[in-house]
């Protein structure tokens, strides 16, 4: 079998699946894991893919993401006899079903097993847990200039949901608003969490914020955005490490990337 994938969680979900062997063609944010996916030619984004390449490799399967990828390169593939797998979890059951349906895709249904399962099993851990203590009002922030953050209707929001957090942004219309820092301010979140990814937060970045919305300091967090946001096999380790940051929990943390760590 053939595989593209133009996604870069489900690239990383390919190799844990087993199937890296097949994979002939990813894009240049797939970056995960990075000991073997160097190998693999790089066929342009995710926005803008090589579609003449990508026919030229000759796939049995393209993976795309309906957020990632554009729908008409979709269709052009389809046109070209190519066939495509969609998907877009938007929560971590979801994220266990496109495991499930992706290992079927790939003849791999027991390793997707093994991994829904453990995403499963982790997420209900978690979840048992956060009901047992009080919601924490949190703000994701995504960008800056214009500074941009997640609603409810986000993969990450659902993710943090199921380890105790409250988007205090939640309601917004768009799935990724604009907001000024006297909105940041007034939301009041106890927590705010900067992201490592798509923008890389740094800390003179809650410097900068501290200075114009006049938050404490203390109530920000730099977080890691592949953990948070990339759904499939990192999704078992993302709702532990999202309790442990909303937690302010050091030492899980430090367990939770350590563990990423291993698999890089």
């Amino acid at each position: 079998m053939r595989i593209v994938s133009l996604c870069p969680s489900l690239t990383e979900l390919v190799f844990d699946l087993g199937a890296g062997d097949a994979l002939v063609g990813r894009t240049k944010f797939c970056v995960q894991p990075r000991h073997l996916v160097d190998r693999v030619e790089a066929v342009g984004g995710t926005k803008n893919p090589k579609i003449d390449r990508i026919v030229a490799l000759a796939p049995d399967l393209v993976l795309m993401n309906e957020e990632e990828n554009r729908v008409e390169d979709a269709e052009t593939l389809r046109a070209a006899g190519i066939a495509c797998h969609t998907s877009m979890p938007r929560d971590v059951p979801g994220t266990a079903r496109v495991v499930r349906s992706i290992g079927s895709a790939l003849g791999r249904t027991e390793r997707a097993e093994e991994i829904a399962r453990d995403i499963e099993a982790r997420s209900a851990r978690v979840r048992a847990t956060a009901e047992r203590a009080a919601r924490v009002p949190y703000a994701y922030l995504i960008w800056r200039k214009p500074y941009m953050t997640v609603s409810a209707d986000t993969y990450v929001s659902a993710l943090l949901a199921e380890a105790g957090g409250e988007n205090v942004f939640g309601a917004r219309p768009e799935r990724y608003p604009e907001i000024t820092p006297d909105e940041l301010r007034d939301a009041a979140p106890r927590m705010l969490l900067l992201s490592s990814e798509p923008f890389p937060f740094k800390q003179s970045h809650i410097d900068e914020l501290v200075a114009v919305t006049g938050i404490a300091p203390e109530r920000f967090r730099l977080v890691d955005g592949e953990l948070l946001s990339w759904h499939g096999p990192r999704t078992a380790l993302g709702v532990e490490y999202a309790r442990a940051v909303l937690v302010g929990d050091r030492k899980e943390i430090g367990n939770r990337k350590q563990e990423i760590g291993k698999r890089k």
